[in-house]
């Protein structure tokens, strides 16, 4: 079940090296997660180290990278300052139950309703949000609590220290791909301002990182029908939320890697590594795409990375604390800015004139849902309007080709998919006034898709029944007969089989 997905030195080393780069940039974001959904800075930390862990032993894709992420954060926030964090660990913990079933149900196959371009929106809207996100960074905090912008000295400082790490990014790999670029570029711009003794912002003024190791601890809350009623609409969203941006993100590596990973088992690691987390403290958390893209980027390919990123984190909050709330914020927003040029699909910017209105459209809006809302909602959002807009290209393409056979009988050869979107026009392919008293429609070329699909064929006999016809069906594909054979449980009337209507079902043919 478990394997490290490393049979060499050079893979191990890849592979740690690309762990401790990721671990380096997980330190700010955990930070910043848990001071959005209202909690202490060590509830991002300790979901950040078992999230990451657990996804990484558990989880359906190595060398994605899992722990506490912005989208779950914004959810949880008005949680926290209702109830208490101690709901809030409740909540994270049956979100992670909820997961769980989703993998054993066998849930995870409905990504492949993600259209590729909901899969573009999503993808860009990410980049500018990775982006939006670093912006915090280039203010300062006054003493009265209020933030103004870098500017002068401080501000090109900070600049040229995020464009150097930039550099070094892109021009390592050039010279040597032996040790991560992205590590290589946070160590030489820590170097630097610690050699030139610069006063520019550093991991520690966001907070202290150090702590213990994670406790058990039972969540301290009634156990009771009213507290389920508080935690589950949560754990709801939470769980949608988190399966959303995991398997998205699945996606997204699979498709850099060319390597196929396992969407419900990857359901099933979220919800293991959430429901752990919500029983030691953590806020809870999924994938993160921005750190999975420094991962794949730095060489981390493998389970390997995900947990030796985990366990580097660990080693910061207990023995490491003050080395690394030394590292300039700078390099880790370098990192990231690179990340955000990776990661935008700079290819959909050529294409929009060239592919159709409507998925150029689906594009821009999952693309500006992601930024003024979070990704769940987008991507429904794109998944919804996608497919109302496959319903109507298709609702208008059902026609018939209409000759009378050898036997006098009046032939409506079908084309297109009969279903909700299309009943309308169906129905108003045939005149059973001016027919002759035998008709056949033909669904070779054609398709009952749904209940909809199977009232308009009941409401097509009526009308031929009430003008003294007989109307055959003739050519369905085995599950449209299955499905009209199971028509007398959803409709008033079962066309195939009541004799008072005379439809007959033309199998044979």
């Amino acid at each position: 079940m478990f394997q490290l997905g490393c049979a060499n030195r050079v893979c191990f080393q890849n592979e740690i090296l690309a762990g401790l780069t990721v671990a380096l940039a997980l330190v700010p974001e955990a930070v910043a997660f848990a001071f959005v959904a209202g909690v202490q800075p060590l509830a991002g930390l300790y979901a950040a180290f078992m999230v990451g862990l657990l996804a990484a032993i558990f989880g359906g894709r190595p060398g994605m990278i899992s722990g506490a992420t912005g989208a779950m954060a914004v959810v949880m926030v008005s949680l926290v300052a209702h109830h208490g964090v101690e709901y809030l660990f409740a909540t994270v913990v049956l979100t992670g139950l909820i997961q769980i079933s989703a993998g054993i149900l066998r849930l995870g196959k409905f990504i492949r309703m993600v259209s590729y371009p909901v899969m573009l929106g999503f993808v860009n809207g990410l980049a500018i949000v990775i982006f939006l996100a670093q912006l915090h960074n280039f203010q300062v905090k006054l003493p009265s609590g209020a933030h103004e912008w870098l500017s002068g000295t401080p501000l090109y400082v900070f600049l040229s220290l995020i464009a150097l790490t930039m550099a070094i990014i892109y021009f390592l790999p050039r010279l040597t791909t032996a040790f991560p670029a992205s590590l290589a570029a946070i160590l030489v711009v820590t170097l630097v301002v610690t050699g030139l003794n610069l006063d520019t912002k550093t991991v520690g003024d966001l907070a202290s990182i150090k702590g213990g190791w994670p406790t058990f601890h039972i969540p301290a809350i009634p156990f009771n029908l009213d507290t389920l009623k508080i935690i589950f609409p949560y754990s709801i969203i939470l769980a949608a939320i988190g399966l959303i941006e995991s398997l998205l993100t699945l996606s997204l590596i699979d498709d850099v890697t060319n390597t196929r990973g396992r969407g419900n088992r990857e359901c099933v690691g979220q919800g293991i590594a959430n429901t752990v987390t919500g029983f030691f403290g953590g806020m809870g958390g999924c994938a993160m795409i921005g750190q999975s893209m420094i991962n794949v980027n730095s060489g981390g390919h493998q389970r390997l990375s995900g947990i030796a990123a985990a366990l580097f984190l660990l080693c910061f909050i207990l023995f490491a604390s003050p080395l690394i709330e030394d590292i300039p914020m700078a390099a880790l927003v370098g990192v990231m800015f690179v990340v955000v040029i990776a990661t935008f699909k700079w290819s959909s910017l050529r294409i929009m004139g060239k592919i159709p209105r409507a998925d150029a459209f689906v594009l821009v809006l999952v693309s500006v849902v992601t930024v003024f809302t979070d990704l769940a909602v987008a991507v429904v959002i794109g998944v919804i309007v996608s497919a109302l807009v496959f319903a109507w290209e298709h609702a208008t393409r059902i026609n018939a080709t209409r000759y009378d056979d050898k036997n006098g009988s009046r032939v409506y050869e079908l084309n297109g998919p009969l279903f909700f979107g299309s009943v309308k026009s169906f129905l108003e392919l045939f005149d059973p006034a001016g027919d002759p008293d035998d008709v056949i429609v033909e669904f070779q070329n054609s398709r009952v898709a749904d209940h909809s699909a199977i009232e308009a064929i009941d409401n097509l006999a009526e009308k031929y029944i009430a003008a003294g016809k007989t109307l055959h069906l003739r050519h369905l594909s085995l599950e449209c007969r299955n499905l009209l054979t199971k028509a007398g449980d959803l409709v008033e009337v079962n066309v195939l089989e009541d004799p008072r209507y005379r439809v007959a079902d033309d199998r044979l043919a």
